[in-house]
């Protein structure tokens, strides 16, 4: 038999470079079928190496079929029939050569991102922690398929107290966020080729999450007077279900007038339609008290309300939640009985905790605080150095900022532009369906400090300038 060199020190196990010199022998044909290997103690003495790695090695080639082992007799290869010779297998280029480099992900920029350096850590930790030991069964037990119960009385508590919302906790669901709250409602309300009323301006996920559901889109403007109203646009058939972000609309910002809004709830109940209302980002208002949700204001029970709470801690939480009136229920139970419940277990329990400790509000009061420093600056920057490019209407909410361009500017060059350079824009235009497209940019702020806002500011400013057509 061939000579075996080992390398030790860190890297592969020795166990692990045994039998992979021993697979590339016997599949060679240089151990024949029939042949006797040495027993593991001389294998070890010979090899130098413990002849508890020997045994290991074995073990593990006898389960891929390499060798059988007879009692009292020893080890064999076994017969392997015809086999072109295999060519081992390059280790995987590792992190910081020249051919492989790690790039940072950058966060996502759909609709704002949380700045995760100044999550309190420590404090998650210890809620964490404390649910572990008093009753660690919650931590992967799934009792209720709308979710962890104490979780959904915080929430009801939480919505109560900022979102003036009365509701149960039997009326909420836990969500795998936002996306997984809109599948839960079309599954339940909608079936293939049925009309669906989206904003105009509005989400690139939505819009292509309708699209493979086979839904039939009709684009709702968005306007300084608020989303229209499905009746306003000639040619349009009702919608059975529209989806709104009326505290904030989404990504041009600004909240939906009272008028339209009761408009809507009207509309809603005269057609029998459904009402989605997506808040995702409705605790960021920097002036003022947070505006009421629509869901609050609706009395026929034909509005479903979609909270995140992605724009608080991150997306890797995996964690949002539905509001579903009454009549809902058991459909909505029916339909999660069908395709099972998505939210994270593990999760749920100690967000409950962190709710009711009062760490989550104070994270809240800490990061809106902060955010309305950043925006303060981004609006100073803006209106210094770009005064002249761009325009824009300062809503004093949410963790995005929209910026006009001229008609003439490229956005989709300047946002590809600036993202190579590190700036996290979008441009305006992508999030248009219709053929009216407002040029612009989205330029996210709540991840950066005061002086990288500058900072990016003053590159967008080269940039605008290089761009000019």
């Amino acid at each position: 038999m061939s000579a075996i060199t080992i390398e030790k020190g860190p890297g592969k196990p020795l166990y692990m470079q045994i039998c992979d010199t021993l697979r590339q022998q016997i599949m060679a044909g240089f151990l024949t079928p029939g042949t006797k290997l040495p027993s593991s103690r001389n294998y070890a003495i010979e090899a130098g190496v413990s002849r508890t790695s020997v045994v290991a090695a074995f073990e593990q080639l006898q389960a891929e079929g390499y060798i059988t082992s007879r009692q009292g007799s020893g080890s064999y290869v076994t017969p392997m029939g015809s086999l072109d010779v295999v060519e081992p297998v390059h280790e995987p280029r590792k992190p910081g050569s020249e051919y492989f480099q790690w790039k940072t992900l950058k966060p996502d920029n759909q609709s704002g991102s949380a700045d995760m350096r100044l999550f309190p850590y420590r404090q998650w930790a210890r809620c964490v922690a404390k649910v572990a030991r008093e009753s660690p069964e919650s931590l992967v037990q799934v009792i209720d398929p709308f979710g962890d119960r104490p979780l959904r009385e915080s929430i009801a508590r939480y919505l109560f107290e900022w979102r003036g919302m009365k509701v149960s906790p039997e009326q909420i669901v836990m969500t795998a966020g936002s996306i997984d709250a809109l599948e839960i409602c079309i599954r339940t309300l909608l079936k293939e080729n049925e009309r669906i009323g989206l904003e105009d301006p509005g989400y690139l996920s939505l819009r292509n999450f309708v699209k493979n559901m086979g839904l039939s889109p009709i684009w709702l403007p968005a306007t300084r007077e608020g989303t229209q109203l499905p009746q306003s646009i000639p040619g349009k058939k009702t919608p059975k279900l529209v989806v709104l972000t009326p505290s904030h609309q989404f990504p041009l910002g600004g909240a939906m007038p009272p008028g339209r809004r009761v408009e809507f709830l009207n509309w809603a109940e005269k057609t029998e339609s459904w009402i989605i209302e997506d808040d995702y980002d409705s605790e960021f208002r920097y002036a003022g008290k947070p505006i009421p949700a629509l869901t609050g204001f609706d009395r026929s029970g034909r509005s479903i309300y979609v909270g995140s709470f992605a724009k608080i801690y991150s997306t890797g939480l995996r964690l949002g939640f539905l509001v579903v009136p009454p009549a809902l229920v058991e459909d909505i139970g029916l339909t999660l009985s069908r395709f099972a419940c998505k939210a994270s277990v593990s999760m749920q329990r100690p967000l409950s905790e962190f709710m009711n400790s009062g760490e989550f509000y104070r994270h809240i009061r800490r990061v809106r605080r902060i955010y309305s420093e950043r925006r303060r600056a981004l609006v100073q920057c803006l209106q210094k150095e770009l005064g002249g490019i761009v325009t824009f209407d300062d809503h004093q909410a949410g963790m995005l900022f929209a910026a006009r361009l001229p008609d003439r500017c490229d956005d989709i060059a300047i946002a590809k532009a600036a993202r190579a350079d590190n700036i996290m824009v979008s441009a305006l235009s992508t999030y248009y369906a219709g053929r009216n497209k407002q040029r612009g940019l989205l330029i996210s702020f709540c991840v950066y400090g005061n002086e990288e806002i500058i900072e990016n500011v003053s590159r967008l400013k080269r940039i605008l300038e290089e761009c000019k057509p």
